[in-house]
């Protein structure tokens, strides 16, 4: 079974950028639809990001202008391009597939002070 591993995370000051990225034991190309979610503490996950095999990308208002989801099917990974990065977006990132089908990673956290 594909396994996901979530790296680039860290503490960052607002306004700064963070790049994350998601890589898969197998091969993605299959997967019709990547994401990335968040859950902040508290909160339920939420998905934040998606992108289709053929490159279309769906991003949730909040981070709208301010994130960017990429994917390199030769690699089996996934990227989130995180720019202007708010204190609200503190959380633990996790990628899947949309919908969900794959067996959680660890995720990465990302903290966002102000």
């Amino acid at each position: 079974q594909v396994q996901l591993v979530e790296s680039g995370g860290g503490l960052v000051q607002a306004g700064g950028s963070l790049r994350l990225s998601c890589a898969a034991s197998g091969s993605i190309l299959s997967i019709n639809a990547m994401g990335w979610y968040r859950q902040a503490p508290g909160k339920q996950r939420e998905l934040v990001a998606t992108i289709t095999s053929g490159g279309s990308t769906y991003l949730v208002d909040s981070v709208k202008g301010r994130f960017i989801i990429s994917r390199d099917n030769a690699k089996n990974t996934v990227y989130l391009q995180m720019n202007r990065l708010k204190p609200e977006d503190t959380a633990v990132y996790y990628c899947n597939a949309v919908p969900i089908g794959l067996v959680w990673g660890q995720g990465i956290q990302v903290t966002v002070s102000s």
